[in-house]
């Protein structure tokens, strides 16, 4: 079993409408889907890179939106968001109901109009969910791994794992340390100060795990 990291960027008839709120100048520059219900209705759990206030004004956007309540974070919103439907393009709902593969959260949607997600299934199936997708959009596979079922260790959230990761892949632990904080921030599409911070906050967690003594 293989996990794919996937980069998409759609044309604008195929893009998300709380997406291309995003892509429009705003305060808001992240919105991460961290879960989805499987029920008839879309119930959403997202996490957004601003106030609450303006993560207000950007759900806006859903027209399907019934349902919504916000809860600040320190470092953004968790919106949670009950929708009649999930407004993606119906092309685009087609792959990924088509798909032999499950998606794992979150679904990263960026300002820069991309998103990031990762796919895990066979090698064959995720190869064709990647060129069913090329039809649709310009796609980029940023990393390929070795699934795993163990759960995130020292209880990091995903962002700090995949910062963490990142710093890894970036060369930033090596001696002589080959990569810094900037290519790191650059991977995530982050600014450098919420790179080096989600870095520092998953090396504490580690580290606090590693030095436990019962």
């Amino acid at each position: 079993m293989k996990r794919v990291q996937f980069s998409a960027r759609y044309p604008e008839d195929l893009l998300h409408p709380l997406h291309r709120r995003l892509v429009d100048a705003g305060p808001i520059t992240r919105a991460e889907l961290l879960q989805w219900s499987p029920t008839a209705d879309a119930t959403t759990l997202f996490w957004f890179d601003g106030s609450p206030d303006a993560t207000a004004d950007a759900v806006r956007a859903i027209d399907s939106l019934g349902v919504s309540a916000f809860v600040e974070d320190v470092e953004g919103t968790y919106a949670f968001l009950r929708q009649d439907d999930y407004e993606f393009a119906p092309a685009l709902l087609g792959a990924i109901s088509d798909a032999r593969v499950i998606f794992v959260p979150p679904v990263v949607f960026l300002e820069a109009g991309s998103v990031r997600f990762e796919a895990v299934g066979e090698a064959a199936a995720l190869s064709a969910f990647h060129e069913a997708l090329s039809d649709l959009a310009d796609v980029d596979i940023e990393r390929v791994r070795r699934f795993e079922r163990a759960e995130s260790p020292s209880g990091l959230t995903d962002r700090q794992q995949t910062a963490l990761e990142t710093a890894v892949e970036a060369g930033y632990y090596e001696v002589p340390r080959e990569g810094t904080i900037a290519d790191v921030a650059a991977s995530l599409d982050c600014s450098t100060s919420t790179a080096g911070e989600l870095v520092r906050k998953a090396e504490a967690a580690v580290i606090r795990e590693y030095a436990q003594t019962d």
